[in-house]
């Protein structure tokens, strides 16, 4: 039977426990329901000793015969908005929405405008895009666009300027993820290849 330290429920382990008990204690409980001490031990073979890289070709790109080439990361961008200090940027500059986001942006698939955190997300998607890139200069605003799918996953749409940038990286996709939280707003794009 595990103790009350696995469980997560001894005074120790009050830290791991959220306001209705569910923290990382209870998750980890969940996860291993009993001491990685009980493991039954695995069987261990003997060690062969394993070849060391022969002289000949580097190895290429690694290929699937199906699919072709397997895709690479060409960058990583993050960035991070304060939902707050964005809100107020919007309310002291009106035509600022207009500049930063496509018509298509600022509004939801419903068609009721975007809040402040959604925005404040596409936009720290748009600088997080910039630095995947390496961040040059001359990208417009609206040469990257933040799309919503039916299933509410977002992605990225690149035209004009953006693509331009992307075609000289040889990225021919890109991953995003978006998400806000009490006053930050951040995205993380991957350009792959």
């Amino acid at each position: 039977m595990p103790d009350d330290e696995t469980r997560g429920t001894s005074p120790r382990s009050g830290f791991l426990r959220g306001r209705r008990g569910w923290g990382f204690g209870t998750w980890l409980t969940w996860l291993l329901p009993y001491p990685l001490t009980l493991l039954p031990e695995a069987p261990h073979a003997p060690a062969e000793p394993v070849p060391g890289p022969g002289p000949g070709p580097e190895p290429g790109p690694a290929t699937t015969p199906e699919l072709g080439p397997e895709p690479h990361i060409v960058g990583v961008g993050i960035d991070v908005a304060g939902i707050a200090r964005f809100g107020l940027a919007l309310q002291r500059s009106p035509g600022l929405a207009d500049r930063l986001f496509t018509p298509r942006e600022r509004a939801l698939p419903s068609g009721t405008p975007r809040g402040t955190a959604s925005l404040a997300a596409r936009f720290a998607a748009k600088e997080a895009l910039a630095k995947a890139l390496g961040a040059p200069s001359g990208l417009r605003w609206h040469d990257a666009e933040v799309r919503t799918g039916p299933t509410g996953r977002p992605s990225l749409r690149v035209t004009g300027t953006v693509a331009a940038a992307a075609a000289r990286h040889g990225i021919g996709a890109w991953h995003l993820s978006l998400t806000h939280d009490a006053d930050v707003a951040s995205a993380v794009v991957l350009a792959t290849a």
